[in-house]
């Protein structure tokens, strides 16, 4: 039989609640360890949503590049975007800086309605 890796299931396929870890084993030298271990918010990931982040982050946070990337438009990367932030319990955006909303205005990576939006927040 092949050896598969399997992503960690983060929720219980029974009643929905969060998973805990408990059991940590080095494949090397056999060290096991039990405990109450935390996971990163990123391995509870939804596989979309890792697939998305990881494309995001490989385009350097460029919204423009991630298109082209996901051959999708614009505003469903900001959906996709919305989502992966929302899975990673991070939806409360930060208030942009004037001056970084006018270079994305420059760059092309947003349009001048999203910009004015951006400066009334």
């Amino acid at each position: 039989m092949a050896n598969t890796d399997y992503r960690m299931p983060s929720k219980c396929p029974v009643c929905g609640g969060a998973l805990e870890c408990t059991r940590l084993n080095c494949e090397h030298c056999g060290t096991e360890m039990t405990g109450r271990f935390t996971l990163c918010r990123f391995c509870a990931l939804e596989e979309k949503h890792l697939r998305f982040v990881e494309t995001f982050l490989r385009c350097r946070g460029s919204i423009k590049d991630a298109e082209k990337a996901l051959g999708v438009s614009y505003p469903t990367v900001k959906g996709m975007l919305e989502a992966a932030l929302n899975a990673l319990d991070l939806g409360e955006a930060i208030r942009p800086e004037p001056g970084d909303v006018l270079d994305k205005l420059g760059s092309g990576d947003i349009d001048v309605e999203t910009a004015l939006k951006l400066l009334k927040q």
